[in-house]
């Protein structure tokens, strides 16, 4: 006989993590505003992204210790605070699309909630938390270095920049912002393949795959900066 549907299991295979108390990604998953005044402590997200800020704060200063090894403290903290802003935080919500999992408010959810940063940042947060009180720090310290390595890879690179470079050089003459297109999703759901196009116009499209869509628009960018000779091929 089949067990009853988990109703995020979509988002468990996503996370690529299964819980074995799905109280507590209901949990995690659920805004304060959805919650009568008196049981939001127990019952919204405020505790477990509490607890998933410090979790994130361990396991990305442990990547970076080990991957970076001539930083000194002071870069070190720099790309740390980087890492576990509300901005890349969201960034990560976004890839995992927490946006149509969360649990809202009639008021909060017609205003936008489901795609503001704030919330987006808190809620991956709140999920961090709940894998670690679920499965503990092993399955945690998993799904961080997944979600966040190309954002580290990214956050140590001169080449951060690379689509805002390239936004700059097309207005230099006088064209259209570059635009970026998905052109294929591949992998499991918990470790897709992006493959992104950025288009300019009286330019050919120039395409790239990374692990998320941030990061496959970034090396697109790059790649067209490179053919374009505005950057050398190798830094």
């Amino acid at each position: 006989m089949a067990g009853k549907p988990r109703r995020h299991e979509r988002l468990e295979a996503r996370l690529g993590y299964r819980f074995a108390d799905p109280e507590l990604l209901e949990r995690a998953l659920t805004h304060s505003s959805a919650v009568s005044p008196g049981k939001r402590i127990e019952r919204s997200y405020q505790r477990l992204e509490f607890l998933g800020d410090r979790v994130l704060g361990l396991v990305v200063a442990d990547m970076l210790y080990r991957r970076l090894p001539k930083a000194n403290e002071g870069e070190l903290s720099r790309t740390l605070n980087t890492l576990v802003r509300k901005e890349t935080c969201a960034a990560i919500a976004r890839e995992l699309d927490l946006g149509s999992e969360l649990n809202l408010g009639e008021s909060e959810a017609r205003t936008g909630g489901a795609n503001k940063d704030a919330i987006l940042g808190d809620v991956a947060e709140a999920v961090i938390g709940a894998i670690y009180c679920d499965g503990g720090l092993g399955h945690a310290f998993e799904l961080i270095e997944r979600l966040f390595g190309q954002q580290l890879a990214l956050a140590g690179s001169d080449r951060a920049d690379a689509k805002t470079t390239l936004q700059e050089w097309a207005q230099g003459r006088g064209l259209e912002p570059p635009v970026y297109a998905e052109l294929e999703r591949t992998g499991p759901d918990h470790a897709p393949q992006f493959t992104i196009a950025v288009r300019l116009d009286g330019y050919e499209p120039v395409s790239a795959t990374g692990n998320s869509k941030k990061i496959a628009e970034h090396k697109a960018a790059e790649r067209f900066l490179i053919r374009e000779k505005v950057w050398k091929d190798a830094l």
